[in-house]
């Protein structure tokens, strides 16, 4: 590094000034002083008065310029610092401000979580849960449980318009509502559910029901529905046996058989819980599931009740292969 790079000092402004290359602040000041002590020596040798005078005005003159120099050093000092306390101030309240910002959202927040139906510890606990994830691990995790945030906020924004969407079929929601229903449990099912019964998700969808029935007491009716009677087959009276056995109320309705009025409706699969939330599967048209949707709305809630009951009244319950 070069000896001789020139020093720098504050401005008046915070600002650096520059000062003469290797000469400090004091020796400058010193050199300063000495040079008016002289010239004011000199001005007042001109004149002819007596020593003690020329040296009084000449210490005074000096002494004088070392003070300003010492005043002007101190207020421009004095500048930058309260140049820093404003600034300093400024960001501490807006750092107080963000803060009680927060702490004022915060509490709305918590507030909402007591309020509401749901319970704050499992609310909490997400709140904890997210925090934590979000805060270590590979980011592959983080981006994951941000992505599982979001759609958990999607699906309650959903719910608080009381009708909630999911493309293809679901896999936890058909579940995670048998678990919570306390009353009744009415469904359909079509020949769009032929391979659905011993798959994994079905086995656990038929072991929340047993369970909903034997731990709670909840009524569950199905209503397997075929087009022609020559559909119900061997298989399917044994699906049936099986659904009974578990508690399930089963009856069989083949649609050909119904009156023309009744035969108008639409008869894609739905599942009634609690008679206040219609499940509902729409196939495409290669009779694959397409799409899920949850449905609080009580108009169509009520269509769907009255649509159950309808098929339901016309249902045989003791169905004979061929029949």
């Amino acid at each position: 590094m070069d000896s001789h790079a020139p020093t720098q000092t504050r401005g008046s402004a915070g600002a650096p000034a520059a000062q003469p290359a290797g000469v400090p602040p004091f020796l400058l000041k010193t050199l300063i002083t000495a040079v008016i002590g002289g010239f004011t020596y000199v001005m007042t040798n001109a004149t002819d008065q007596p020593e003690v005078w020329k040296l009084t005005a000449s210490i005074f003159v000096g002494g004088a310029a070392m003070i300003i120099q010492f005043m002007v050093d101190f207020e421009r000092r004095l500048g930058g610092v309260e140049s820093s306390l404003s600034v300093h101030n400024s960001e501490m309240k807006d750092l107080v401000a963000e803060g009680f910002a927060k702490i004022n959202h915060a509490t709305e927040l918590f507030g909402l979580v007591e309020g509401s139906a749901l319970r704050s510890d499992g609310v909490t606990r997400l709140v904890r849960s997210a925090t934590v994830v979000g805060s270590e691990g590979p980011e592959i995790m983080k981006a994951f449980a941000q992505s599982e945030v979001n759609r958990l906020a999607t699906l309650m924004a959903n719910l608080h318009q009381k009708h909630a969407d999911y493309d293809g079929e679901d896999h936890d929601w058909i579940v995670s509502l048998t678990q919570c229903a306390t009353d009744t449990i009415d469904a359909t099912s079509t020949s769009v559910d032929h391979d659905f019964w011993p798959t994994e998700l079905g086995q656990r969808y038929l072991r929340a029901q047993r369970d909903a029935i034997r731990s709670r007491g909840v009524r569950i009716r199905r209503l397997f529905i075929v087009d022609t009677p020559e559909e119900i087959d061997d298989d399917l009276g044994q699906l049936v046996e099986h659904q009974q056995s578990l508690g399930i109320q089963v009856r069989v309705l083949a649609l050909s058989q119904l009156p023309p009025i009744a035969g108008i409706d639409i008869t894609n699969d739905f599942i009634l819980f609690d008679q206040s939330l219609s499940y509902e599967v729409e196939p495409d048209l290669r009779g694959m599931n397409a799409k899920t949707t949850m449905d609080l709305r009580e108009d169509r809630v009520a269509r769907r009740i009255k649509r159950f009951e309808e098929l339901w009244d016309a249902g045989d319950a003791e169905p004979e292969p061929g029949d």
